[in-house]
């Protein structure tokens, strides 16, 4: 992994989100409810070289930890081993530090300008100061941690994957899980019940004042909760859209994946895997699914290297468990051939020379047996025996076996005119066919 495009880009996600956050909350607590802070409405320099001091050593310092923290992972996927393992868990880990980092930074945000500012120019208040800190760290904080979580996590599934190249990340120990229900449930409370119970109690502490205030001040407080009402609708509408996108993606977006690997797989393709990118239900779920894929390849090898030795019928019994190996009585027909004058054949011939005709020999031969039902059962030396009618019962085998023996002729004779034209001499051999009962199963280890 490219330590200065993959790695850092994971940190420097959390920065505009950050930056934005401060200056909404700062915004809002300065101007548009100024009463959270009993400071004069005129921004003189130092209040704003203290917000630019503070603000940019928070950012630093939580970008610096953040590096710091997630370095293991700019070398990119790791070796197998203890060591491997725990890169791989701060692969899960990452979105849930960065967040958190971000919180602490929140929580101290909240105390440099809810507490430390007032008491440095005078005008420190108890109930203003846990106000604004509560506004600052609970309100705001959870709110842009929420986002930096949700975007880190975004980015971060693209290349998470890559740490397990073969699955099990589900599986990781140690490694903090966030289910889908909770992930709908945390949303839904950050953008529909907080957001409403703010601007409840931001009204209901507006209509008190004006209640209590003269008649002539009671205009300008109305006007004030109008505005701060208008501005915290705004900043609310505009972050549960962008979270509910964040949200919303993270469920549909792997199980879209999942789909498309699916339809991949019912065409044919089980060499696919599907991405996992989390640890919750549609991780669990999708590596399952890479589970059974991989079985099915398996099977699919298995099914297509069988075939290659008995006939589809066969195979498709046997691997179906429709074929009783222990053995039952059963009508078959049996065919034996073997070549005429093998031995003198085999002394006058080069060695190579012999293994190479008679593994052409057996398989023209193997494939007029096979076109008829018959199934190969085993060679020995230069006789094939081959049985009709088991281990897949097939009415008429013995009608079968006669006509995969003229098809044998005929395919010899073709095979001989070939090796005729070459100058080698040509094969002959006999075929002998019986029908009978016999216990047909299987015998050996």
């Amino acid at each position: 992994m490219d330590r200065g495009n993959r790695q850092p880009s994971m940190v420097h996600i959390s920065l505009p989100a950050t930056l934005l956050g401060a200056l909404l909350t700062y915004g809002y607590f300065r101007f548009i409810d100024p009463s959270a802070l009993t400071v004069s409405r005129r921004l003189g320099p130092g209040e704003i070289l203290y917000f630019v001091v503070f603000l940019g050593a928070l950012v630093a310092a939580a970008h610096r930890l953040g590096l710091r923290w997630s370095r293991p992972l700019a070398a990119g996927p790791p070796a197998p081993g203890p060591v491997g393992d725990d890169v791989r868990r701060r692969a899960i880990q990452l979105p849930w530090v960065i967040a958190g980092i971000n919180l602490a930074g929140w929580t101290l945000a909240g105390l440099i300008w809810g507490v430390l500012w007032p008491v440095l120019t005078g005008t420190f208040d108890p109930a203003q100061a846990l106000r604004t800190v509560f506004g600052i760290t609970v309100i705001a904080g959870s709110a842009a941690t929420a986002f930096i979580f949700f975007a880190v996590e975004r980015q971060w599934r693209r290349r998470l994957p890559a740490f397990f190249p073969e699955g099990g990340l589900p599986a990781v120990p140690g490694a903090p899980r966030l289910p889908v229900r909770a992930r709908l449930l945390v949303s839904f409370l950050l953008v529909s019940v907080i957001p409403v119970a703010v601007l409840g109690v931001l009204a209901r502490n507006r209509a008190r004042e004006a209640l209590a205030a003269p008649p002539e001040a009671a205009d300008a407080i109305v006007l004030t909760m109008l505005v701060s009402v208008g501005f915290l609708a705004v900043v609310a509408i505009g972050f549960a859209v962008v979270l509910a996108l964040f949200v919303s993606r993270s469920v549909a977006e792997p199980l879209a994946r999942l789909e498309a690997a699916m339809v991949e797989v019912e065409r044919g393709r089980f060499d696919l895997r599907a991405p996992v990118v989390s640890n919750d239900e549609i991780g669990r779920l999708t590596e399952g699914f890479n589970r059974m894929v991989r079985g099915l390849g398996e099977r699919e090898f298995l099914r297509e290297t069988f075939g290659k030795y008995v006939s589809e019928e066969v195979r498709d019994e046997i691997l179906a468990g429709r074929i009783a190996l222990q053995g039952e009585p059963r009508e078959v027909t049996i065919l034996f051939a073997d070549i005429r004058d093998f031995t003198p054949w085999v002394e006058a011939s080069d060695p190579r020379e012999v293994v190479a005709d008679l593994n052409a020999y057996f398989t023209e031969m193997e494939t007029a047996i096979r076109a008829h039902g018959g199934l190969v059962v085993q060679y020995i030396g230069d006789e094939i025996e081959a049985v009709f009618g088991a281990p897949v019962a097939r009415p008429g085998h013995a009608e079968h076996a006669v006509r995969a023996a003229l098809e044998m002729r005929t395919r010899l004779a073709a095979w001989n005119a070939a090796r005729a034209a070459t100058g080698r001499r040509p094969l002959r051999n006999g075929i002998g066919i019986h029908t009978g009962t016999v216990l047909a199963g299987n015998i050996g280890s």
